[in-house]
Parts: C-alpha cells; structure tokens; sequence
C-alpha cells in the first residue's frame, strides 16, 4: 500500500502536480474519462492488444480465472446458505428438542443404566417453566424410527405415524392444502381424526385427489382425515414431514396402549430467554423428577436449534469472508500479472512514446493512453469471467434442480449488487494495473527515448 501511495504521487509529478494540488485531480480525472469516448484511441488499443495475442490471452485469462474464482466461490457458499434455510425453513429459530436416554451416573441410591423415561407428569412440570412459550409433547407409534401400515381401501403403505398437541404447529409450520391441523377438541375428546403429508395423499389416494372426510385405516384402527399438509421443509426432514400421519396424542395413548408414556418434548423459548437457559430450566426440571443426577449430562439427549442456528450464521460470514479473501486474492495476481505485461508494453513502446512526446503529447495523454489499456483488458476479461461464472451458476441451478433433488445444497444465487461490485473491482483493479506502467510511461523524455534499442 505504502508502494501504492509513492507511485501515485511520482506519476502526480510527473504530470506536473504536486502533492499540495490535489484539488486538481478532478481535472485530470475528466481528461481521462473525456479520453474514453474517443473511438480513434480505442482502435488503437485493439490494435495493441492483438499486436501480441498470445501474450494478451495468458495476461487476460489471470484476470478471467480470477473473476470466475470468486463468482464460484461466492455461489457455493450462498447455494450452502439456500440449501441450510430450505432445511430449517418452517422450523422455530429457538426451538430445543428433548428426549430421555440412559443414565450414566448412580444417584439417590438408584444404580447407573436406568432408562430415562419420560410421561404425561413431565407435561405439567414443564407447562410451569417461565422460559417455554409453546410445548408440544410427541409420541411416535411403535417408538423412533419404525413406521406402521396405513391402508385406504384397496391402498396401504407404511409411514410414520406421530401423536401431538395443537401447539406442533407453533413449533413446526405447516401449508394446508386442505382441512386443518390438530385442536384442542381433537385432544379433549380423543377424536380418532388425523392429518396427512403430501406423500402420503399421493400413495393412498393419487395425486390431485382431496381426502377430507375421507377414512383410513392405521393397524386395524380407523382415522377420519381432516387436514392434508404441505411441508415447508427440505431434505429429510421435508421427506418426514410428507410421510407422517398426525394423530391426536391423547387418542394414539389410548387407542394404541400407550399407557402415560411421551416420547419426547418439542418446545420454543418466550422472547428474552436464550436457549442455554431453556435448555438449562428443562434440564433441572426432568432430571429432579426422573431422579437423575445434576452432572449426568448423557441421560437427557437434546437438540438446541438456537446453538444451531448460531454456528450456521457464522459458518457462512466466514464462508462469505473466505469467498472474497480466496477470490480476491487470484484476482489480485491476475492484475499484477496486467501490471507487468503493461510495464513489458511500455518499454516495447519506448521510441513510440518519444515520438509522440516530441510531436507534442501531453503527459495526460500518455497515461491516459496506458490506462486505458489497463482497464479495457482487465475489464474485457473480467466481463467474460462474470459471464462464464453465471453460466456456471446456471449449470448448477439445473443440476440441483433436476437432477441431484435430495442434496443439502440450494440454488446457488449470486444477487445483483454482488456481480456489480465485481466489475467495479475489475474497473478498480485494472486502473491500479496502469498506475505504474503509467508513470514510467510518463517519466519518458522524448531525447532518450529516440536513443532506445
């Protein structure tokens, strides 16, 4: 930078300003911009340029990998990005699930290894947290990851079937495509009513078919259908979500023989409670009543979105830095790489530049001249890096579309202001290529130059 800085102040001597005349940067600003619509200048750089085209690709294509470099690099971290929220999208932000395990400690004189088992006591106990704001206790039938038969006349299929409470859909957002979700009647009565997913609808029943008031039929039981979802979610969660049947949980306790067993808690933190603290509040509350020990942290499993959410967004700022910092820095050595070849073009153009001194050209016109090449190949080349890096991204946007459907990764989307920011770069980047090129440019004299080999 400081190298930066002494070379700007040489070539504003050069051009015959001081330091102390700043105020008339302006003036040769507009000479330069002035010079930029003359066409007879511009075919006299195209000329230059393919003069030596072997030479001006490899100079033009470390400007074009870089600007493709950083394009890729900013795409894949916001397809991440994408691909993360379409997994969280329809999910509380501080949302903490909890489930019982095995203890690993003896305590109260009960040994190590018992099984923590949750039931319809720990409901009242965690409705009286201050930090809950919705509590949904669940129960899957046949216990976590087992799926039962469900049939509609001649159709059946297995799926999952959940017990919950109306507050689920607090917790986990739902679209209706028809009906609704679970009430407080639905629970109050044991109504033997469900809702379905969309993959569900679509086996049962065939795609496009409404199944409202419709019955089906869950290990020998019957359900009346009264509201048919559509997840919000992606991935496996997504797939889950259209795969459930929803049941009222105090009808799939009795219907089933459940007996007062949950399986585990669903709940979000009121505004102003973190989720270490709600975390903490449930912890001590289920351990006291299931008798186990304040440091056994292994008897209680957990799922803290709130940590999750957290870590995502800082994964992706320093995702988002790292993209800028790796793409920047490739485009940086493209442009030294400019800076270079303009020095070589300079002191080729030797005896050139004398004669032009000599027939009466101004300094400004000369590094107007050595600018202007800069600029026009490290922004030709930078356009045609933005142009294959959104190609790229179109490519990868078909691929995740149509193809590889079941990934963690979203539409990769580069916005507007990021792909202009990156020509500003280039503009940036190929007028600071020309500065020092510029002022040796500048520093020629017309006598030495028509003695130069």
């Amino acid at each position: 930078m400081f190298r930066l800085v002494l070379t700007v102040l040489r070539l504003l001597r050069r051009l015959g300003a001081s330091p102390r005349h700043l105020l008339e940067l302006p003036v040769i600003a507009r000479g330069i911009v002035a010079s930029l619509f003359d066409i007879d200048a511009w075919g006299e750089i195209w000329a230059v340029l393919r003069s030596n085209r072997l030479r001006t690709f490899l100079t033009a294509f470390g400007v074009f990998w870089g600007i493709l470099m950083l394009m890729a690099m900013l795409s894949f971290g916001s397809s991440i990005q994408t691909g993360t929220e379409k997994q969280m999208k329809g999910m509380a932000t501080n949302l903490l699930f909890v489930w019982g395990q095995q203890t690993t400690e003896s305590y109260d004189g009960l040994p190590p290894g018992r099984g923590v088992r949750f039931n319809t006591d720990d409901i009242q106990i965690l409705k009286r947290l201050p930090a809950i704001e919705w509590l949904a206790p669940r129960l899957q039938l046949g216990g976590w990851m087992n799926n039962f038969t469900v049939s509609y006349e001649s159709k059946s299929g297995t799926f999952t079937v959940m017990g919950d409470y109306p507050d689920l859909k607090h917790i986990v957002s739902f679209q209706y495509e028809a009906g609704r979700f679970i009430n407080e009647r639905d629970i109050a009565e044991q109504r033997k009513v469900c809702v379905i997913g969309m993959a569900v609808r679509d086996q049962l029943y065939g795609i496009d078919v409404n199944p409202i008031g419709t019955y089906i039929k869950i290990s020998g039981v019957y359900f009346q259908v009264v509201g048919l979802t559509k997840t919000l979610r992606g991935g496996n969660m997504g797939d889950h979500d259209a795969n459930t049947v929803f049941v009222p949980f105090s009808t799939l306790k009795n219907a089933f023989n459940q007996g007062d067993h949950v399986g585990f808690f669903a709940m979000t933190a009121k505004p102003g409670n973190d989720g270490p603290e709600l975390e903490r509040q449930v912890r001590d509350a289920l351990s006291h009543h299931h008798r186990v020990a304040p440091t056994d942290s292994l008897a209680i499993g957990s799922f803290n979105m709130f940590e999750k959410f957290a870590g995502f967004q800082t994964f992706l700022l320093v995702l988002k830095m790292l993209s800028w910092i790796v793409g920047g820095a490739t485009l940086l050595a493209g442009v030294v790489g400019v800076s270079n070849i303009m020095l070589i073009t300079v002191k080729e153009r030797t005896k050139e530049i004398g004669v032009r001194k000599a027939l009466g050209a101004t300094p400004i016109s000369i590094v107007s001249m050595v600018m202007k090449e800069s600029i026009a190949l490290t922004t030709i080349a930078g356009l045609f890096g933005v142009a294959a890096g959104v190609g790229l991204m179109a490519v990868a946007d078909w691929l995740l579309t149509n193809v590889a459907t079941h990934t963690p990764f979203g539409p990769p989307d580069v916005g507007l202001s990021t792909v202009l920011t990156a020509v500003a770069v280039l503009i940036a980047a190929g007028a600071l290529a020309g500065i020092m090129p510029a002022s040796h440019a500048a520093s020629i004299k017309p006598i030495e130059a028509l003695r130069a080999e």
